[in-house]
């Protein structure tokens, strides 16, 4: 069976959350003209926001961290599309978090840091109502502060300034970080990789993610080829 085919039986096998989407990878160029991969990625990204973001309930998602799998799989775009499609949505500030940010003991940022000057002035703003909020915003030294701390403060401010945050979390299946900011933030997206991530490596970071009671708000399948029907390439 092919690295492909797996990625896909694990991405069904760890259903169990509110929301699910694929993003897709290049398409044949004879195919270009019936499906333009470009367009379904954005409808995707859409989608999500809106099921994510804007869905109605009780507990409404503010604050949300995408967490790949795997160290290989790249978050940071697709938290970047996801940042700038729901800047779009909204009037509101949103902040996209570039995370992943190592040992905590160099990245901590001192309380009197976050007292001081607003992490908005300190950012880059990339849309009128969108700003990015880079790795030295955040990544002061703190010794005297464990992760949990560091996070709960950081997480308060990011809710003081922004209505919206989209942060790209550690490697669920190799960081404990993850799971943390799973359980402190309004919930937490896998993405799975259909080139790579493996069903077995998908189901235990899920299982992770749930033993410490994170709030799976769903996943995300990158670069998954889609076929195209034989009757179809008969009639290019």
């Amino acid at each position: 069976m092919s690295a492909n085919a797996n990625a896909v039986q694990g991405h069904k096998a760890i259903r169990s959350s509110t929301w699910e989407s694929a993003l897709p990878a290049e398409m044949p160029d004879r195919a270009v003209d019936q499906w333009n991969p470009e367009d379904f990625a954005r409808e995707q990204i859409l989608s999500l926001v809106r099921r994510v973001f804007f869905a109605n309930g009780d507990r409404p998602a503010k604050q949300v961290v995408f967490s790949a799998v795997e160290r290989n799989i790249d978050v940071l775009s697709i938290c970047d599309r996801v940042a700038k499609a729901l800047a779009k949505q909204t009037i509101e500030h949103v902040a996209l978090v570039d995370g992943d940010y190592g040992p905590v003991e160099e990245t901590c940022m001192r309380p009197s840091s976050l007292r001081s000057t607003s992490i908005k002035s300190r950012s880059t703003r990339i849309a009128v109502n969108l700003w990015r909020v880079p790795r030295a915003v955040i990544g002061e030294v703190n010794h005297g502060s464990g992760t949990g701390l560091h996070w709960l403060r950081l997480l308060e401010e990011l809710r003081k300034e922004f209505e919206f945050v989209v942060i790209q979390g550690p490697a669920a299946g190799t960081s404990s970080e993850s799971a943390l900011l799973g359980q402190l933030t309004d919930g937490i997206i896998l993405v799975l990789d259909a080139r790579s991530t493996r069903r077995a490596a998908a189901r235990k970071a899920k299982e992770t993610l749930d033993a410490a009671q994170c709030r799976m708000l769903g996943t995300v399948l990158t670069h998954r080829m889609f076929p195209i029907p034989e009757r179809i390439y008969r009639r290019l």
